[in-house]
């Protein structure tokens, strides 16, 4: 019964999709311990990382899952999911959070003082997005800068401070969340205006929408860019930004404000390609450099 639970709550959260974060996160741990300490990170430290991720994303997830469900039962698109179709209780839910969190905090513990002084902070936000679209359309950015810590949490873990390039790193992936988040959000645009939620779709229109979510992913394109540049790495991850590039060019081709049939590939894939992407070109930098 139990493991049948367990696999239904994963299953809610998508733990597979997992991906999209995971790659940015090592990047940021490997890139920081070469940039600043000019050695490689040791395996308990990438340990360590997996599994803050894990526990952060899994909590934020089921939270999310969680204070939505009454949202979710009205919406078409999403009164299937475990909580609204009754597959699992509010409490399973809660007991779920509470040992994510759990999970978090002893890794963080694992690593370092910056680390742990930081998870308030980090708490803070993956609770505070799962309320904001139902008070701001700037909710697909809150969710960008709780993504975007994945990575800078990975810096902090090896290096023990914040600096200036892993800050142009999380930026870099939080406009790169932000963007692909919104263009998620034009599926639920009549909806959202319909119920009084909070997305750039519902307050701007899918088309105008569409325009933000393609400078955010210009903006992406120029942190990788400036990454590059500052972080004095080679032409084998100017590779993997280009192509990244081209994947945000093939994403955005995908979806159209007449055509939202595709948003699930353009959500889906091309953003698990692309962290994924990211992170073999920094090591074939790396290793070959």
């Amino acid at each position: 019964m139990a493991l049948r639970k367990l696999k239904i709550i994963l299953e809610m959260i998508k733990f597979e999709h997992s991906i999209f974060a995971l790659p940015f996160a090592f990047m940021g741990a490997v890139l920081g311990s070469i940039v600043v300490e000019g050695t490689w990170p040791t395996w308990m430290e990438i340990f360590w990382v997996t599994v803050a991720m894990v526990g952060a994303r899994s909590a934020a997830m089921s939270l999310n899952r969680l204070i939505d469900r009454f949202i979710d039962a009205k919406n078409p698109r999403t009164v299937t999911r475990a909580i609204p179709a009754g597959l699992i209780s509010v409490i399973e839910v809660l007991v779920f959070i509470v040992v994510s969190f759990l999970v978090l905090f002893i890794a963080a513990f694992q690593l370092n003082d910056l680390a742990v002084k930081l998870l308030p902070l980090a708490v803070f936000v993956l609770v505070l997005y799962s309320y904001t679209k139902r008070f701001t359309w700037l909710c697909h950015f809150v969710l960008g800068i709780a993504i975007g810590f994945g990575p800078l949490g990975g810096w902090v873990a090896t290096t023990g401070q914040v600096d200036i390039t892993g800050l142009l790193l999380f930026a870099s992936v939080m406009f790169w969340t932000a963007g692909f988040d919104i263009i998620y959000a034009c599926q639920d645009a009549d909806f959202d205006r319909k119920e009084g939620l909070y997305s750039m779709p519902s307050r701007f229109g899918v088309a105008n929408a569409l325009l933000v979510a393609r400078i955010c992913h210009v903006l992406t394109f120029i942190g990788l860019v400036s990454l590059y540049a500052m972080a004095d790495l080679s032409f084998w991850f100017l590779i993997g930004v280009l192509i990244s590039g081209a994947i945000l060019i093939y994403e955005h081709s995908l979806v159209k404000p007449t055509d939202l049939s595709k948003v699930d590939v353009a959500f889906f894939n091309m953003n698990g390609i692309l962290s994924v992407v990211m992170f073999v070109f920094t090591m074939i930098d790396l290793v070959i450099t």
